[in-house]
């Protein structure tokens, strides 16, 4: 997220009418857990049900944060492509909006009969839960969170598993025995990153220097929307020696990578493949990037009700099920992989297991 979405309630409001102009029928689905099998339906062709609408509401940031949000919108256009859905709408959270501007978001989404809705992140946890209950017969996403509902999904992520292995590169990468962890928000799904990625490293060097800092505390969420923060906090930790620093902090993670290019060192990327949708001018400090494949677990949602198979409960996205993982382009990782895929047989055997906090 280089650029700010601080405006975007406003112009939420400003479609309600026409989103509540059209009219549209849902799905159908059943309640369960599953474990995931991502890119498993990826060659499917089927067709959603008739008159389908998806509404899907992002987390601050929304489309063009190179990351998190945009993750999502890739397993929308995904699904737009082969499911052929009758009809779309993307809606933008605000910064510093409240849990209610969050309902108002997911209800009109509802209330136009957009079938199903996905929330993007932990943030709606408490607004889905109560728009759910008011419609029953619409299917509901959220992802991130573990929000339960007789008609919620939840799309969620081993985190730590896959920032195990990023951990673990930083360590065998590093030339001073110092890293550095940036966090957007410190809340216990970030804190998953950290621990993972602390854990990893110190499976390689188990001295080995790490500096841990986060942008903002709840309930300021802007932590995961200001570049300059990152920036600075990334600078300060290359300025006092780190040589990596791995960030989890949504569209502040541009700031890190430009604090990287500045001082010539390195910086891990996340969710996406990040040396491919940051910004041109700082992919070559981008070594690798943790990959949570959101847009693989939207995807699966949403054939899922094309399907009439969708399920309520929990959906599971770790590296057994190739949920998340690291990424190699660029090859600056290349010389390390073998080692790299050696810690994830152990963690999917379950010789590692990687703690959560």
């Amino acid at each position: 997220m280089l650029r700010n979405h601080a405006s975007k309630l406003a112009a939420t409001t400003a479609v309600s009418a026409m989103l509540m102009a059209v009219a549209a029928c849902g799905g159908s689905g059943g309640s369960g857990t599953d474990t995931a099998t991502p890119g498993a339906s990826s060659a499917s062709s089927a067709a959603a049900p008739a008159g389908a609408k998806v509404g899907l509401a992002y987390d601050i940031g929304g489309r063009g944060d190179q990351s998190f949000n945009d993750a999502a919108a890739a397993g929308l256009e995904k699904a737009k492509a082969e499911l052929k859905l009758a009809d779309t709408k993307e809606l933008e959270a605000g910064a510093g909006e409240t849990g209610a501007q969050k309902e108002q978001r997911l209800r009109l989404l509802a209330q136009s009969q957009y079938n199903p809705v996905i929330a993007v992140g932990f943030a709606y946890s408490e607004a889905i839960k109560k728009v759910a209950a008011e419609f029953p017969d619409t299917k509901f996403a959220i992802i991130d969170d573990a929000a339960q509902g007789p008609n919620i999904s939840n799309l969620v992520f081993a985190e730590n598993e896959g920032s195990f292995l990023v951990g673990a590169a930083a360590a065998l990468k590093t030339k001073k025995d110092h890293i550095g962890f940036v966090g957007g928000v410190q809340v216990p799904l970030i804190k998953k990153f950290e621990v993972g990625f602390t854990k990893g490293a110190q499976a390689v060097k188990p001295d080995i220097k790490i500096d841990v800092k986060y942008l903002t505390q709840p309930p300021d969420f802007g932590g995961f929307n200001d570049p300059a923060k990152g920036k600075t906090a990334a600078q300060g930790m290359y300025d006092a020696g780190a040589d990596v620093v791995y960030q989890a902090a949504g569209g502040s993670g541009g700031g890190v990578f430009e604090a990287a290019k500045s001082s010539k060192t390195l910086a891990i990327g996340v969710d996406s493949d990040q040396a491919l949708t940051a910004d041109a001018s700082v992919r070559d400090v981008i070594m690798t990037s943790m990959l949570k494949k959101v847009d693989v677990a939207v995807f699966d949602f949403l054939k899922s009700f094309a399907d009439g198979t969708v399920k309520a409960g929990p959906t599971t996205y770790d590296l057994k099920a190739g949920g998340v993982d690291f990424s190699t382009t660029g090859g600056q990782v290349d010389d390390i992989k073998n080692k790299l895929d050696e810690y994830k047989q152990k963690i999917i055997s379950g010789e590692i297991k990687v703690p959560t906090e």
